[in-house]
């Protein structure tokens, strides 16, 4: 158990969560898709304190671990063979490796192209595709920004930068540099769900914890956004 780690008990259940600090003002719990428990806490925060709400919210953090659980088992890791499926969008592509001393990633209709000089080295078509994913993710997710940004604009908040990064534990999150951070797997879901993470991370800009303040505010610009929810969790959990 790392020194970062804690716990505590709630009736006959033991909940173990991870506890950052950082310079912010507020202390936001999170519960991610593996059922883990993470706590971002102001630098000067008393980890009594923290128990204390971790504690309050103990029933909720339950209902989310339990909610997650029943997308068991993940999917497979990806080995990155001919014939292996890959998601693009919220669809399922069948993945073609074929021999060019040109490497170029190709979408072509219900099969991605990886070609390469090396078809037998998986490594260098994970690297090749991933590559494609990520400028699919720069022109995507910039239009879908766009979009997303203009019930915030009315309301005369400033439009973020946007920044993609592998995150490991989340789809997204909002800097204090006004900065939205977006998970570059998230181009693999549909643009629905892709819409949703980005609205919350909007949503920060009025309301930068996880409140019932934040969630109201969610709902008035996304009223489905827990079916989107789901449909993201359901589809790249």
């Amino acid at each position: 158990m790392s020194a970062n780690t804690r716990i505590i008990n709630y009736g006959n259940e033991t909940i173990a969560f991870e506890v950052s600090f950082s310079e912010r003002k507020t202390l936001d719990i999170s519960v991610h898709p593996n059922q883990q428990v993470t706590v971002k806490a102001p630098v000067d925060a008393l980890l009594e304190e923290i128990d204390r709400r971790v504690k309050k919210r103990a029933r909720w953090i339950l209902k989310q671990q339990q909610f997650f659980s029943q997308f068991d088992p993940r999917t497979p890791a990806r080995k990155y063979i001919g014939g292996e499926t890959h998601l693009y969008l919220g669809r399922q592509y069948r993945l073609k490796v074929e021999i060019n001393l040109q490497p170029s990633v190709k979408l072509k209709g219900r099969y991605i192209h990886v070609q390469t000089p090396q078809p037998e080295c998986t490594e260098t078509t994970q690297k090749l595709l991933e590559n494609w994913y990520l400028e699919r993710a720069k022109t995507k997710f910039n239009e879908r920004l766009d979009f997303c940004f203009i019930p915030f604009k009315r309301l005369g908040y400033l439009s973020p930068n946007l920044q993609i990064r592998r995150l490991d534990k989340r789809w997204g999150s909002l800097t204090a540099t006004n900065t939205i951070i977006l998970n570059r797997d998230l181009i693999r879901a549909d643009s629905r769900s892709i819409d949703y993470v980005i609205t919350h991370e909007l949503c920060h800009l009025k309301h930068p914890d996880h409140s019932s303040a934040f969630y109201d505010f969610l709902g008035s610009i996304m009223p489905d956004w827990e079916k989107r929810k789901l449909r993201l969790e359901q589809m790249l959990v």
